[in-house]
């Protein structure tokens, strides 16, 4: 028996192989061993690599934007055009014909340009024997010999492209110039264009929900997949069919393009290419085609045109946009006088976005006098349609013009401007090469996929992959386990941390992530918050904690409970430090900043939308009730305040700092936690802080009842002054000027004036009587369940008109 299994050790490195080498025995020229090289000069004659069954080639191919320039690029052999599917260098091409792609005996692949010098290579290296191999998948893959097993391809490291069978994942970009398919931080699949001054996210449609687009954000895998029949699934619920459905043997690709619209092509028998889906039906949807100041129209092909009064940066490239032909519009001490300024209507056009407000019911006269009274309008939208509705422009971006009527825009222009010319226009040629596209660097995920028709050799590679990641765990935790001793008590549940992607970095990982702790995101009692960087790409918050009480095995028994806690509304934790007295913890980056700069802030155009409000309102309360409810661990927060509310491109709320309190079993909730210090902020603390009383969940519902009332105020609890303004308002005062309120139903004297009376008085209202029982005393007040379901219940606006003033 004992040789039996020593024989089956032995021959793991051989099985291992199979699936390689069943993918490359059948011709000639799909694989290569190290010092392999080609040049340049040498590209016309025969390619660097030809994948078995000669879909696929890779070597040099033109680039046509730059004389004499080349990229290193796998593509579809019977293509016509030859159109890259996955590039070495986007947007670097290298220079001259001596350039040369080599495969060094380290086992790296790496593209020098014309002088020597190596401007890109495989990241992978290492002392054994390695191949190259170019897959029917069309997977460029670097392999061990002596395991078989991938040490880098090319399917980890996409470009603009997605073959089938090729997985993408979060951890990963389509990019073409500004635009990339990606999947967000709320799990859903998306387009986005980022460009040098505006990033703007235009699929799926943003003016509906995610449910209402038929996906979902609550599937947190972020994966998505082409498969050989034409159907694309992605873990967000979205399924894409291509129009050749099922038809046998067609070779496809789904790429993100120059004009923003991602599509899904299948190659022809006159190796042409064929568009079978496509992402955006409305080609000018797409934000930042036409640059600012422009405007995008479809005739049916793609236009763009200068804005009256504007004329192009760059006649060669649209995307910079139009300049005024004026001096700039004054945006302090602007003049109301009509005489100073005309404005020219555009009919059926619209900016999407960058509206300065929304007003309802007003009239044309009142909305162009609303627009010469703001410095910052640039231009006003009016839509009669019985409606009346008014929508003041700050910055004309996503520019489009549309047989539909869309309403019609009114540029305010100086009254010397001619803009009754025409502006010249011009068709937007969408499949040029882009030379200022960033290379994209994503982290290594998965292993290289099989491609060989015969399934057992996928099942005794999938055997045999499984036998050495368990051998590979085993040994990082044999490893780490020697680097630091970690309580007895606690090696269960780290073992279940490892198998998430919780993970523990080193004090010397987080100090080069964020740069040696340079920039500072922001501070409290609990810590400093650093930006950081992680493999490149990943953008995180690093915070350093301060007066941790806990002992190490106490600190260790909190992180097992981290690396368990995932929901929508709660900030995640991607990883920690333990090391001495540096203990970090490592979350994602949420870009927006914390719901106080957005309440309490100077700057107007953050200012929240009440729709926005009640949203942010509605998903704290959800992230409470889900640590209170629903959590593994039973969690109390003890700080809940809008610095600690944190808020995503999107402006949905996720909760900060969660867990940095002593955790306690669910069944203690009746007897009270007892800490051994005292936790929060001034103003949000429940009394029974201050008197030494053990506390539980209802702190945190005394906190959220604080932070309800200032989003419907816009201005801090503590700050609130007696009528003659001398005295600051004591919180009995406070709660009887609500009570005051609910008995009058007179809401509108508490809402934040700078929603100018647009508001739900309904919603309101609920928050108003939900805060004042929120500050009750401890066992009348609600639980944070009850609290969202009463919020959910009033979430319908139509039932419920705003005030209009």
């Amino acid at each position: 028996m004992s040789r039996f299994v020593f024989s089956f050790i032995a021959l793991l490195p051989l099985i291992s192989l199979l699936p390689l080498r069943s993918c490359t025995a059948a011709s000639v020229g799909h694989t290569l061993g190290a010092g392999s090289s080609l040049s340049v000069e040498d590209h016309d004659e025969r390619p660097f690599l030809v994948s078995p069954d000669a879909t696929f080639s890779c070597g040099f191919l033109p680039a046509g934007d730059v004389n004499d320039g080349f990229y290193f690029s796998v593509w579809f052999t019977a293509a016509k055009d030859r159109t890259a599917v996955w590039t070495a260098n986007p947007g670097a091409p290298v220079n001259g014909r001596v350039s040369r792609i080599s495969f060094r005996a380290d086992g790296k692949l790496a593209l020098a340009d014309a002088n020597g010098t190596t401007v890109w290579d495989s990241k992978n290296a290492g002392n054994k024997h390695f191949t190259v191999s170019l897959l029917d998948t069309g997977n460029l893959v670097v392999a061990d010999l002596s395991t078989g097993r991938a040490v880098w391809q090319s399917f980890d490291w996409p470009t603009d492209t997605l073959l089938p069978s090729q997985v993408l994942t979060k951890d990963m970009k389509l990019v073409a110039g500004y635009y990339a398919l990606y999947y967000d931080n709320d799990n859903v699949l998306r387009l986005l264009y980022d460009g040098p001054e505006i990033a703007s996210i235009y699929w799926p449609d943003p003016t509906i929900t995610v449910f209402d687009s038929g996906r979902t954000n609550y599937n947190s895998s972020r994966i998505g997949v082409l498969d050989d029949t034409g159907v694309f699934l992605s873990s967000d619920n979205l399924r894409v069919v291509t129009s050749d459905l099922g038809a046998a043997g067609a070779k496809r690709r789904l790429t993100i393009e120059q004009d923003g619209n991602a599509r899904i092509y299948s190659l022809d028998a006159a190796g042409g290419w064929t568009v079978t889906w496509a992402a955006v039906r409305q080609p000018c949807s797409v934000r930042g085609l036409c640059g600012k100041n422009a405007l995008c129209e479809y005739l049916p092909t793609l236009r763009c045109s200068c804005a009256p009064g504007y004329e192009m940066v760059d006649r060669r490239d649209w995307r910079k946009g139009c300049k005024p032909t004026f001096i700039s519009l004054p945006t302090t001490n602007c003049s109301t006088s009509e005489k100073q300024f005309t404005f020219v209507k555009l009919a059926h056009t619209d900016f999407y976005g960058y509206d300065l407000g929304f007003n309802q019911s007003v009239t044309f006269q009142y909305c162009k006098s609303m627009c010469l009274s703001m410095c910052s309008c640039a231009a006003f939208q009016y839509r009669a349609d019985g409606k009346g509705n008014c929508y003041p422009k700050g910055i004309l971006f996503n520019g489009y013009t549309s047989p539909t009527p869309e309403g019609t825009i009114y540029l305010k222009l100086p009254s010397h401007i001619n803009a009754s010319a025409t502006p010249p226009s011009t068709a937007l040629d969408c499949n040029q090469r882009v030379a200022a596209i960033v290379p994209p660097t994503y982290a290594d995920t998965y292993g290289t996929p099989s491609s060989g028709p015969n399934l057992s050799y996928l099942f005794w590679f999938a055997g045999v992959l499984g036998f050495l990641e368990l051998l590979f765990i085993a040994t990082a935790w044999w490893f780490l386990s020697g680097q630091e001793s970690m309580p007895s008590s606690l090696e269960a549940g780290y073992r279940l941390v490892m198998g998430t992607q919780f993970r523990r970095f080193t004090y010397r990982d987080l100090k080069k992530a964020t740069g040696n702790f340079n920039e500072e995101l922001g501070r409290g009692g609990s810590g400093v918050v650093y930006r950081g960087v992680l493999d490149k790409t990943t953008v995180v918050a690093v915070k350093e904690l301060t007066n941790v009480v806990q002992g190490e095995e106490e600190f260790w028994a909190e992180m097992t409970v981290f690396g368990r806690i995932n929901h929508i509304n709660l900030v995640r934790i991607w990883g920690f430090c333990c090391e001495g007295k540096h203990k970090l913890l490592v979350y994602e980056y949420v870009e927006n900043g914390s719901l106080d700069k957005h309440l309490f802030g100077e700057d107007i155009s953050k200012a929240l939308t009440w729709s926005e409000r009640f949203k942010v309102a509605l998903g704290a309360a959800r992230g409470l009730a889900y640590l209170h409810h629903e959590c593994l661990e039973w969690v109390i927060h003890c700080d809940v305040k809008p610095e600690n509310i944190l808020l995503t491109r999107e402006l949905d709320p996720k909760i900060a700092d969660f867990g940095l309190s002593k955790l306690s079993r669910r069944n203690a909730v009746g007897d009270g936690l007892q800490l051994s210090h005292m936790r929060g902020t001034t103003g949000y603390m429940a009394p029974e802080w201050v008197l030494g009383l053990p506390v539980d969940a209802k702190v945190d519902v005394y906190s959220y009842g604080i932070v309800l009332l200032e989003i419907l105020m816009g201005s801090r609890i503590t700050e609130q002054m007696t009528a003659d303004g001398r005295e600051r308002l004591q919180m009995s005062e406070i709660m009887q000027a609500l009570k005051q309120v609910v008995a009058s139903e007179d809401v509108l004297s508490l809402v934040d004036s700078r929603l100018n009376g647009q508001f739900n008085p309904q919603q309101a209202m609920e928050m108003v009587k939900i805060s004042l029982s929120c500050m009750e005393e401890r066992s009348k007040r609600p639980t944070m369940d009850d609290i969202f379901k009463a919020l959910m219940s009033c979430d319908d606006e139509d039932e419920h008109p705003a005030y209009l003033l």
